[in-house]
């Protein structure tokens, strides 16, 4: 038998600090659908004034109501789900969350100030995101005002890692593997030809042996015994 062992902190991640990786590919997931969702709601909005008035409105991103609009929206895209479950839409597909910093459950007032304070990394020309690569646990300069971290909470990586836990079960080779078990009918086979005939036979056996000693002798002439002093009577040729 040969058997393969791998650490036991292979069993699972989850709880660990997200990496810088997994929290851009989250954020550029969130960044399209919000942007897909605010395009779609201004053309549904004029849609429905072009039917009210009759006249056609168009949306310039130029426009200083439009981006401020579209900032609100943002705020409110990742501000509400943060404050409701700890997670957008993005970080629920790469199995991340946010969490507080001693990595209890989140309170909705900090999800909503993380995201007011989420700007902070674009203003700062990117330093606000450099915690993300250099700091232990992680955190960005929005997570230290917040009192927040980025966690992997659910079997993103650890399903991989589970994955190699079955893999360093114990394997058995196949020439130490037993035997497989015979048939029933061979093995009835075997035990009757190691115990001898079975009760049907020997019976039979018997009945074949009383049948000759009972078989009459072969028939012809018998001499009867002579009495004493005579000679015996001579047989027919």
């Amino acid at each position: 038998m040969s058997v393969r062992t791998h650490p036991s902190q292979w069993v699972s991640a989850q709880g660990q600090y997200a990496g810088s990786a997994s929290r851009f590919a989250a954020y550029l997931i969130d960044f399209i659908a919000s942007t897909v969702i605010y395009w779609l709601a201004l053309q549904l909005v004029s849609f429905v004034v072009e039917i009210a008035t009759g006249s056609p409105v168009s949306w310039h991103r130029n426009n200083i109501v439009v981006v401020i609009i579209y900032v609100a929206w943002q705020f409110l895209y990742f501000g509400f789900q943060w404050a409701a479950d700890g997670n957008t839409w993005g970080m629920a597909l790469l199995g991340v969350q946010v969490v507080r910093a001693d990595g209890t459950r989140l309170h909705p007032w900090q999800g909503w100030v993380r995201s007011l304070t989420f700007p902070l990394g674009f203003l700062t020309l990117g330093l606000g995101f450099l915690g993300i690569l250099v700091q232990r646990e992680h955190r960005a300069l929005y997570d230290l005002i917040a009192g927040t971290a980025v966690v992997y909470a659910w079997d993103a990586r650890a399903a991989r890692l589970r994955y190699l836990a079955r893999q360093a079960e114990p394997v058995v080779d196949q020439a130490a593997a037993p035997a497989p078990a015979k048939p029933a009918a061979a093995a009835f086979a075997a035990a009757v030809t190691a115990d001898g005939p079975g009760p049907a036979a020997q019976a039979g056996s018997e009945a074949g042996s009383a049948a000759g000693q009972d078989a009459p002798a072969e028939a012809g002439p018998h001499p009867e015994p002579a009495a004493p002093g005579e000679a015996p009577p001579a047989t027919e040729g």
